[in-house]
C-alpha cells in the first residue's frame, strides 16, 4: 500500500488536483475540472497519457466525485493519507497549515468577506472532500501564512485604532508561491536564498513580495486580493475615494462595486478587450498596448518599492503565468528597473501544489 496526498485547488468554476506519493512527492496523477456549473470537463494526466472527459458537474461535490472516480480507475494500491486544500485567507489566526476541524471550518468561513471570490469556494472544496473522501483528514494551507510575522510598519494601514482592531490590516497573498521560490533557492541557490529577493507572482492574480533571508518583509497586496499591482480583472491600488464616489454619485451598491473591481477591471478593463496577456501581445489595438505598458510600469514601480523595503536588491524572480511566459513584459519591467543597478534575474515556474504537499507531509510527520 502506497500513501498518497491529494492536493486540491478549488475555484469558483474549477477544481485542480494533483496526487503525490507521500514521501518522495512524485506526481502520480494531475488534472482539473473546468466549467463547474456550466459545460464542465475533466482534463487529466496519468504519466504521459492525457484524457479529456465531458462532465455534468453542477457543483463542487460532483466535480470532486469525478476526480475521485478518475483516481480510483488509476489506483495502484494507493491510500489517500490526506486531502490538502489551498485556502486563500487565513486572517491573523492561521499562520501554519492545519488539520481542518468543524470549529476551524467555521472560523475560516468568517473570513469570506476578505476574499469573496476565493474563500467560499476553497471552503466548498473542503466540505465536498469531507463528505466524499472517506476518513482522510483535510489539511488547509494558507496563501496569507508566508507573510505572517512581518514588522508592524509593513502590516498596518494609517487608519484609526478602532478600525485596525477590527482586522483592517495588510495580510498579503500568494504566500504558497513565494514559499516555493524560497524553498527552491535554498536548494539550488543558497547564496541568493540568504539575500534580498524581489519576487513577482504575475498571473491573472498578481503581486510582488520583498523577501530577505527567506522571510517575507513586505508585499503589495493588502487586506484583500485587490490591492497593489493591476491584475487580469482587478485594478490593483485604487484611491479609496473612488469607491465612495461610486456609491454616492453613481449609485452603485457594494455588490456592483465588488463585481466591477474583481471581474471587469485590470487588464480587461483597461484594454476593453481581454485579460489574456498572450492575446494582448498579439493585438495591434492601441488599448492592448496601453494595458500592457500600464501593467509593466506598475510592476516596475512596485518592485522598486519592494527594493526600498529590503534596503537593496540582489535578485528579481518572476513566476506565474505572465511572469514565466510573457518575455516581452519581463523585458519592459527590467528596462524600467535599470535605475536600481545590477541584480540577477530568474524565472521560476510556480508550483504551489508541491509546496502544499511538502507542508502537509511535514504536518503529518
Amino acid at each position: 500500500m502506497t500513501d498518497v496526498l491529494l492536493v486540491l485547488n478549488t475555484g469558483s468554476s474549477s477544481l485542480k488536483f494533483q496526487v503525490f506519493e507521500r514521501d518522495r512527492l512524485d506526481v502520480l496523477l494531475s488534472g482539473k475540472v473546468t466549467g463547474i456549473g456550466t459545460g464542465s470537463e475533466l482534463a487529466a494526466k496519468a504519466g504521459v497519457v492525457e484524457t479529456r472527459t465531458p462532465l455534468a458537474a453542477n457543483d463542487h461535490d460532483t466535480a470532486l466525485e469525478a476526480v475521485l472516480g478518475y483516481i480510483d480507475r488509476h489506483d495502484d494500491h494507493w491510500s489517500i493519507r490526506a486531502v490538502v486544500h489551498r485556502v486563500v485567507h487565513g486572517g491573523v489566526d492561521f499562520v501554519d497549515p492545519v488539520i481542518v476541524t468543524p470549529d476551524i471550518l467555521e472560523r475560516l468561513e468568517r473570513l469570506n468577506p476578505l476574499a469573496p471570490l476565493h474563500q467560499p469556494f476553497n471552503i466548498a472544496g473542503i466540505r465536498a472532500s469531507h463528505r466524499l473522501a472517506g476518513d482522510a483528514p483535510d489539511i488547509a494551507c494558507f496563501d496569507t501564512a508566508f507573510h505572517a510575522g512581518r514588522a508592524e510598519i509593513f502590516e498596518t494601514f494609517a487608519i484609526e485604532k478602532p478600525l485596525r482592531d477590527k482586522g483592517i490590516r495588510r495580510y498579503g497573498f500568494h504566500g504558497l508561491s513565494y514559499q516555493w521560490i524560497t524553498h527552491l533557492l535554498e536548494q539550488d541557490r543558497p547564496d541568493l536564498a540568504i539575500g534580498r529577493i524581489v519576487a513577482a507572482h504575475l498571473g491573472n492574480g498578481a503581486s510582488l513580495c520583498a523577501i530577505s533571508n527567506g522571510r517575507s518583509v513586505d508585499t503589495t497586496m493588502g487586506m484583500t486580493a485587490l490591492d497593489g499591482i493591476p491584475m487580469g480583472t482587478r485594478p490593483g491600488a485604487l484611491d479609496p475615494g473612488a469607491v465612495t464616489f461610486m456609491m454616492r454619485e453613481l449609485g452603485m451598491d457594494a455588490t456592483e462595486i465588488e463585481e466591477s473591481l474583481y471581474e471587469r477591471s485590470g487588464l480587461k478593463g483597461l484594454s476593453d478587450l481581454t485579460n489574456d496577456v498572450a492575446e494582448l501581445l498579439g493585438n495591434d489595438n492601441p488599448r492592448a498596448a496601453l494595458a500592457l505598458d500600464y501593467f509593466a510600469l506598475k510592476v516596475a514601480q512596485y518592485a522598486a518599492m519592494m527594493a526600498v523595503s529590503l534596503g537593496g536588491i540582489d535578485a528579481m524572480v518572476f513566476t506565474g503565468g505572465i511572469g514565466e511566459n510573457a518575455a516581452p513584459v519581463r523585458e519592459v519591467v527590467l528596462r524600467r528597473l535599470d535605475v536600481l543597478g545590477a541584480f540577477e534575474t530568474l524565472v521560476i515556474p510556480a508550483n504551489e501544489e508541491r509546496m502544499m504537499a511538502i507542508q502537509a507531509r511535514d504536518l503529518l510527520g
